[in-house]
């Protein structure tokens, strides 16, 4: 009886959270949103295994392939489906919030041959109090407000920063401040497995400029810049990293245009899911840094108020030098979508998507992945 009463209790509390309550100065918000997508999907080089990342979602550098599977493939998924929960409390005229979301990709731990079960994953986790942000969040160095409306999970992944890690950061107004987590990817000399190095003490510096237009058009510049630091087995190398972002959400009419541009030396894991790494190792074991360049232009039409479409242009370049890196490494990386999105109520959207990829390494060897994408979603 006793189990039973709690039971009861924590569904109420629920239900009130779902709805927002309040407690004393406190109030509490549930949100998130459930997604269902089905995808078709055509791999040039044969389908890579069902338990690969590019099955969930396109991420540059995995549609190569596997040639002893098959082509033509389809999956069907929930894994994006996401819950957030927030807190915000009025201290005194001082503002104290928290806030925690979790989703269900990039694991491995589920299957499809009967549950299709897949643990839970962090993907905010922060504190802000005033002007301060502390936790996990998006980088200051990118923009997701600026992202297009695609049903692919990230959408025009090659020409974006996309990066969520622990920072600290101070917002005065326009302006942010960031010190961010380090973590240098380089590729060794000739060529081979990426080398992963957390060491260092030099955290990421950031720095941000929001703006906006009287037209109502809403722009942000970003700097980074960055320690890449190696020290593994014989090896004690560092060099400096620099980017510069560039992002815009321009109204055209009820319609809207958004736009991303970004270049950089040492740029790696910040750019293009690490499609390219930061730097490669000359023969004397000393990081040469890898300069690289991305963007995507969206235009998203209404056709009414309840169906909308988008069409998205992405694309991202690394200058590798050759003669360090080898001809294995990722080069090029394009993208493109259309879609088409009807919400017969405001928290539903049903659509479909064509998307488009091809991948290049530097030795020309390419991949391609024509993908039919049909989605539900339902905001909570």
């Amino acid at each position: 009886m006793r189990q039973a009463k709690m039971s009861l209790v924590a569904m109420a509390t629920m239900l009130a959270v779902s709805s927002g309550a309040q407690a004393g100065d406190t109030e509490f918000k549930f949100g998130g949103y459930v997604k269902a997508d089905v995808m078709f999907s055509d791999y040039s080089n044969g389908a890579p295994d069902s338990d690969n990342l590019s099955r969930q979602f396109y991420v540059p550098g995995t549609i190569y392939g596997d040639a002893s599977n098959g082509n033509q493939v389809v999956d069907f998924q929930a894994r994006e489906t996401r819950f957030n929960f927030k807190t915000s409390t009025d201290l005194d005229g001082h503002k104290l919030s928290g806030f925690i979301e979790l989703d269900f990709f990039t694991h491995a731990d589920g299957n499809e041959r009967v549950s299709n079960s897949y643990s839970p994953r962090i993907r905010h986790a922060f504190i802000s109090y005033d002007n301060w942000t502390v936790g996990q969040t998006w980088t200051t160095f990118q923009n997701p407000g600026a992202l297009p409306e695609n049903l692919d999970f990230v959408g025009a992944a090659e020409g974006t920063p996309f990066v969520r890690q622990t920072i600290v950061r101070y917002t005065n107004g326009g302006f942010q401040f960031a010190i961010e987590n380090p973590e240098t990817t380089v590729t060794p000399n000739g060529g081979g497995a990426r080398i992963t190095s957390g060491s260092g003490m030099v955290p990421d510096f950031v720095a941000r400029y929001n703006f906006k237009t009287e037209g109502g058009a809403k722009f942000t510049v970003a700097g980074l810049a960055r320690q890449l630091n190696v020290e593994i087995d014989n090896l004690d190398t560092q060099e400096m990293g620099y980017g510069v972002s560039f992002t815009g959400v321009i109204p055209v009419g009820d319609d809207d245009i958004k736009l991303s541009a970004t270049a950089g030396d040492g740029l790696g894991r910040y750019m293009a899911l690490n499609y390219a790494n930061a730097g490669v190792l000359d023969a004397d074991g000393e990081i040469e840094t890898i300069s690289s360049y991305g963007g995507f232009a969206s235009y998203r039409h209404w056709w009414t108020d309840q169906w909308r479409s988008s069409f998205t242009l992405s694309g991202f370049k690394a200058d590798n030098n050759e003669a360090l890196t080898g001809g294995g490494v990722n080069k090029e990386s394009y993208s493109a979508y259309i879609n088409l999105l009807y919400s017969p109520v405001k928290p539903m959207t049903v659509g479909v998507e064509y998307m488009y990829a091809e991948n290049t390494k530097q030795n020309g060897d390419s991949g391609e992945l024509n993908r039919v994408i049909f989605s539900v979603k339902y905001v909570l």
